[in-house]
This record gives C-alpha cells, structure tokens and sequence, in this order.
C-alpha cells in the first residue's frame, strides 16, 4: 500500500519497463509500492496501439501521464497528484543512421511549499562515446533552455553502464549520485548497476528503501528494478 501521502519533499523514482512485455501488472504493482512523486520511465511501449497499453498502466499505478510522451524514443514520466507538473518534452538525441532512436524527457514539477524543479528521463545508448555524447547533449540543452535552466534539477535512468563509466562521471561531474549503491539489472539475479538518479541544489537527500518493494513482484514485471529517492529542497 502507498505510504502517508503527506511526506516531505520530492520522491523521484525511476524505472526501465522493458516495453510492457513482461507483466504489465506486476510493473504497475511495484510502481504502487514504491509510491512515487514523480516517475521516470525508459522502454516505454511505441508499438501502434501502444498507447492503451500505457494509459492502463496509469491507471493501475495512480499516476498521470500526459499522453505526448515516447514520440521520439522510449523515455516518458508520470506524476502524482501530489504535484503539478508542466506537459513533458521529448527531446530527440542524435544517433546514427539506422541506430535506435534516442531521447530524453523533460518536464518542470513542483509539489506544494516547494520551488519548481526540472526533471529529466534518459536512456542512454549501448556505445560508449554516444552516452557520452548524449549526457553532454543533455546538460547543455538544459543549460541554454531559459525554462529550464538554473535552479533544482533531477536526472534519472538507465544509464547503461556503471559507475566507472564515462558518461556515468560526467553526469556524477555535474550532478551528485542520490540513489543507492545497490544492483539494478537484471531483476532475476541483479549484478550490476546501471540505473540512478542524479541530482542538485537539493538540501537533503534520502534513497528508496528497498523493504518498500520487499513484498512487490519485481522478477516478474521487467528486467530492471527500480531506483527512487527522496529529496528535499
């Protein structure tokens, strides 16, 4: 069951769905049990007719989703109506002729009492100097958005590549590591750690405590698990 909806500051979750081609039902379960403000989502679903597929998901984690997301690539977020959030952005990232499309998302959430932040999904590539290339993208876009630029920021995903990674240390670089140091792939037997949240101009932040999902189907709904913290500003 989700925790007392009153809690302070900003829970930023996020969480690969391989698609929806596991069990839709499972996901939206551990997405429940983690309880997110904001979730942060990779694979999401593009196959035509997708779209009931996802606004189902929705409904069963009791969060929103703007349906102007994945147009580009596979990143999108929800929200909790415990904040207001702007219409997310898809933001295309170059990629080679034929290569996978390549996105992130972006949206500007706000809870109450608190000031605006901008949070951001990606999915990085499986070649390394495009991650790096894309979390460059990434930073600076942000940096030159006048309705993004300055103030609170969260950047979350699948990372695909650990914490010795390139793109891992420029994100680290200019972001702090707030998720935990636990594995996060694959979910059946989890060795390595290639999904986390990154953040600044927080005041305290807390990770996910993984006795929330402790009871939650997590083999069964993808082939990540979930990342989330708790951040207050």
């Amino acid at each position: 069951m989700p925790e007392n909806t009153e809690r302070a500051g900003l829970r930023v979750a996020s969480y690969n769905l391989r698609g929806l081609k596991d069990d839709a039902r499972a996901a939206a379960a551990v997405v429940r049990a983690v309880d997110p403000d904001v979730l942060l989502l990779q694979e999401v679903p593009r196959y035509p007719g997708s779209d009931y597929a996802i606004s189902a998901f929705a409904r069963r984690t009791g969060l929103l989703w703007s349906g102007r997301t994945r147009l580009v690539s596979g990143t999108g977020m929800m929200t909790s109506l415990r904040v207001r959030a702007t219409d997310s952005q898809d933001r295309r990232l170059r990629v080679g002729l034929g290569e996978n499309p390549r996105s992130w998302t972006v949206a500007r959430v706000q809870a109450v009492g608190l000031e605006p932040v901008t949070v951001v999904s990606v999915h990085l590539s499986l070649k390394e100097d495009q991650r790096v290339d894309h979390v460059r993208t990434v930073l600076s876009e942000l940096a030159a958005a006048p309705d993004l630029a300055g103030g609170p920021l969260v950047v979350g995903g699948d990372v695909n590549e650990e914490a010795d990674g390139r793109a891992w240390g420029v994100l680290s670089g200019a972001l702090t590591e707030v998720s935990d140091d636990r594995p996060t792939f694959p979910a059946q037997k989890p060795h390595r750690r290639i999904d986390a949240i990154f953040a600044r101009g927080h005041r305290t932040a807390v990770p996910g405590d993984p006795r929330l999902v402790a009871d939650a189907p997590l083999e069964q709904a993808t082939d990540h698990l979930p990342v989330w913290v708790d951040l207050t500003f």
